[in-house]
């Protein structure tokens, strides 16, 4: 099979292609980028199942182990809590699960609606602007920073360093932003020793510090994957969410004229066009069958969570955007123990920013045609480069 990311049309408009493969097979070999076999699972069923299989790992650093690269990733870029298992796995998650409760996200929505206004309230009328740049971006990004405590006049830099961790195919950019954003917050936390707050930073630092459950290479890699995993889904996940309903004018006309149906139609857009088209590196510890395929041991295992959530077997008529749909059972978030532990504060932002648009702007409508937008080019995400709008 050919990549198909090299075709322009993929990006575009990945789903034709998914339903392509899925209709041959739902789990079939593809070449990975250093020629070797992996498998590509892009049906709904067999996703959940490999998802939640614990003999799929996620453990990059035993995987790479004697392996020759040039790649020169920053550890605490690499080896992260998403590239872990149990025990260690289950030991951090454990550190940051609080911070992304209910309770804790429903203390955060004032600061997030007060941002969102802000946000809001430098749109231009009657003239094109882009919405990623001017809602979608900023927003997580704010948000996150706040959490870790990042300085107002640094968040640019987190901003950009974050941008090109996901820079498809340039792999000398993507390197060296992981040793931007990891040496800045190596920096970061030995600021927050010396003047010690309260943010989620200065309490991870407390469990590195008092308790010693983290190295501290640990906290380092925690504190980077939540400053960049923390925004750069949600991007996605606005800027998608936004342009699906653009598209779509009964749902939006619905949306509209009742916003408080906003948390409710959250499932549908996540399920309709996922910000994570493919799920983080695993790879098999054993040899195992998957939809019917024979996987042997010690070869990755891509799960395209964009292609099982558009899988008719599981969601009838799935490339119609269907607001009543119960789309609870989406894979957008993932499943198992390595489900989005941010997923609470994802919907909270999505909620109160596709609220307020609505509300604000009843009247926005893209400014471009759809095939004149651009997206992103990188594998592990999906959204729109820009969305120019009009209000």
């Amino acid at each position: 099979m050919t990549d198909p990311m090299k075709d322009p049309r993929f990006l575009q408009d990945p789903y034709p292609a998914y339903a392509a493969i899925r209709s041959t097979c739902p789990v079939q070999p593809v070449p990975g980028p250093d020629g070797h076999i992996g498998y590509l699972v892009t049906g709904y069923t067999e996703a959940r199942k490999a998802l939640g299989d614990a003999r799929l790992s996620k453990d990059t650093a035993a995987f790479f182990a004697g392996k020759t690269s040039r790649r020169r990733l920053h550890p605490a870029v690499a080896h992260t809590m998403l590239a872990s298992d149990p025990p260690r796995h289950t030991r951090l998650r454990a550190l940051v699960t609080k911070a992304f409760t209910t309770g804790a996200v429903t203390r955060l929505r004032p600061f997030i609606a007060r941002v969102t206004d802000e946000l809001l309230d430098r749109w231009p009328v009657g003239e094109p602007f882009d919405l990623v740049d001017g809602l979608a971006a900023p927003l997580p990004v704010l948000v996150i920073c706040e959490l870790l405590g990042v300085r107002e006049e640094d968040r640019a830099d987190v901003r950009r360093w974050s941008a090109q961790l996901f820079a498809a195919g340039e792999p000398e950019v993507i390197d060296a932003a992981s040793h931007a954003v990891a040496g800045y917050m190596t920096d970061l936390i030995a600021a927050k020793r010396q003047e010690p707050g309260d943010c989620l930073l200065d309490r991870l630092i407390r469990a590195r510090d008092a308790e010693d459950r983290l190295s501290e290479d640990e906290l380092v890699s925690l504190a980077v994957l939540l400053l960049v995993a923390g925004h750069e889904t949600t991007t996605d996940f606005l800027a998608n969410a936004v342009l699906a309903l653009l598209r779509h004018p009964a749902e939006l006309d619905r949306l509209r004229s009742d916003p408080r149906e906003v948390p409710g139609a959250l499932d549908e857009l996540l399920r309709f066009d996922s910000p994570v088209s493919t799920a983080t590196f695993r790879f098999t510890m054993e040899a195992l069958g998957l939809g019917g395929i024979d996987i042997p041991a010690g070869v990755p295992v891509l799960v395209a969570l964009g292609a099982a959530d558009r899988d008719p077997r599981r969601f009838p008529e799935p490339d119609r955007l269907d607001l009543d749909r119960d789309a609870s059972a989406h894979l957008a978030f993932g499943h198992g123990i390595h489900r989005c532990v941010g997923a609470p504060l994802a919907r909270a932002e999505a909620e109160i920013a596709l609220r307020a648009v609505l509300t604000r702007f009843p009247t926005i409508r893209l400014a471009v045609t759809p095939d004149q937008l651009a997206w992103r080019r990188t594998r592990l995400l999906r959204g729109p480069a820009a969305l120019p709008v009009l209000v």
